[in-house]
């Protein structure tokens, strides 16, 4: 096996007998990196110089009898996570030179384990989008197929992993962007609770609703990261003050007798038959392991998608307000501050954040409040009961993580309302702060893979990781690789 190829698991154990070094290991994945992203465009920046530094300090280390998870590991970041001194762009011209001061509380944990950046990868711009096409610096392309999106907005840092560019990435998560792109991808996408990992860091697209979490090969490798990023931190007021605990101890437990809840309401007309497929007898192979299905309703996912683009983008608008031109980013000059205000977010921001921000300022105004974002506030709630409700009798719930699988580039963007639609399955986890992780579990006829998705309590991670390693085990579909 070549060694761009190795899980984190894997890495780890060859690192620490000392059959690989790090630099070894991260010198085979820039030369991957080398030769594959200028037709993928995983990445906005590779960190080549930075990656070489960090895996001669992780040898020295190891050297030095030095022991931990990450250590040497290589591992990407979305470039909506802030790195310090390194460029943080959100793949929009409004912050195409923007060189943050500090570190991202999660690339702060990743420091203190001794990885090795490999770089910062594509999204959608302000992660505002679902295919990586909304991207200033040029699309992502799904490595199964080059005409068709990798999803979105980790789009970048999915399709990096896929392509065995990096060992995992971080992404970050408003309503299934973490999730949607695992699923087109082949890989393993998991969104924690809200609130489990911090924010601090984490350029804002939508305060109520962001999380940053692992995009991996594995179910262990998610567990793994998990372990690395959680945690209360005082730098962010929405951090939990709650017990961490270890993800992997989780892992290789049998799940019989624990139930599943399948919601009608995402089994329904427009379901794209390859997926409907490939979910239906990942539910029978979960049931072969002697967990038990019972048919639960969520009765509110059908109202989930418009209260979640009343609420998204009225935070949007909110957060976006501050590229004025003047602190930071892009500035254009005008005759006085509002044509420099004017000129400068004309400049920096493309259609999709235009459009959001303003679908936010107008959900805001004077008049339309009560009936738009109080209207969403509400709706939300109702959702949240839903699950609430569910989670009484049921252990954890099952869906297909995108209603088709990746679809081709051009196909969606003049329509944004079907873009919208491809979160459907994914936004009401976010609205409702649960986790949820969605693994591969079948490919369509057309060779597309698809994604499983697996719900949890609040905080129940590790209840959610133990279903999803017991089912990647019995199965083989995390093994496949795109031909590239």
């Amino acid at each position: 096996m070549e060694l761009y190829h190795l899980s984190i698991e894997e890495a780890r154990r060859v690192l620490d007998n000392g059959e690989l070094s790090p630099v070894e290991l991260a010198n085979s994945l820039l030369d991957r990196i080398g030769a594959l992203d200028d037709e993928i465009c995983s990445y906005i920046t590779v960190t080549k110089e930075k990656a070489l530094e960090q895996a001669r300090d992780a040898e020295k280390a190891l050297k030095e009898g030095v022991r931990h998870p990450l250590l040497g590991i290589p591992l990407a970041i979305k470039d909506n996570i802030c790195t310090k001194d390194i460029r943080t762009t959100c793949s929009s011209l409004i912050l195409e030179n923007f060189v943050p001061p500090y570190d991202s509380t999660a690339a702060k944990k990743l420091g203190e384990q001794g990885y090795v950046l490999t770089g910062k990868t594509n999204l959608d711009e302000f992660a505002m989008g679902s295919s990586t096409e909304n991207a200033a610096f040029g699309r992502t392309k799904n490595p199964w197929d080059k005409a068709r999106v990798p999803g979105g907005s980790s789009g970048g840092s999915a399709a990096a992993v896929a392509s065995s560019q990096c060992l995992a990435a971080l992404g970050s998560d408003t309503g299934g962007s973490i999730r949607q792109p695992a699923a087109f991808c082949g890989v393993v996408g998991l969104k924690p609770t809200y609130g489990r990992v911090s924010r601090y860091g984490l350029v804002a697209f939508a305060s109520s609703l962001d999380q940053i979490g692992p995009i991996t090969r594995s179910v262990r490798d998610s567990a793994i990261v998990m372990n690395a990023i959680s945690g209360n931190d005082r730098n962010d007021s929405t951090s939990a003050e709650v017990d961490v605990p270890d993800f992997s101890s989780a892992l290789g437990h049998d799940i019989k007798g624990m139930k599943f809840g399948i919601p009608r309401e995402y089994f329904r007309e427009g379901l794209d038959r390859g997926v409907e497929d490939a979910v239906a007898a990942a539910i029978k192979q979960l049931e072969s392991l002697g967990a038990h299905p019972v048919e639960i309703s969520l009765p509110h996912t059908e109202y989930a998608v418009a209260a979640y683009y009343i609420l998204a983008t009225s935070e949007a608008s909110s957060n976006l307000a501050r590229y004025d031109g003047v602190k930071y980013g892009l500035r254009v000059d005008g005759e006085d501050l509002s044509e420099m205000y004017r000129k400068t977010r004309e400049s920096g921001f493309g259609a999709e954040v235009k459009r959001r921000i303003i679908l936010g300022t107008y959900a805001l105004s004077s008049g339309y409040y009560d009936a738009y974002y109080k209207k969403a506030q509400q709706v939300r709630t109702l959702v949240v009961q839903d699950f609430n409700k569910a989670f009484e009798d049921v252990d954890l719930i099952v869906t297909p993580t995108t209603p088709a699988p990746a679809f081709k580039a051009g196909d969606k963007t003049d329509d944004p309302l079907q873009m919208y639609l491809t979160d459907i399955f994914t936004i009401s986890l976010n609205l409702a702060g649960v986790p949820g992780i969605s693994i591969p579990c079948g490919f369509t006829s057309q060779d597309l893979p698809v994604g499983l998705q697996i719900i949890g309590k609040h905080f129940d991670e590790a209840t959610v990781l133990k279903a999803a390693y017991a089912y990647e085990q019995a199965t083989e579909w995390h093994k496949r690789k795109p031909e590239i």
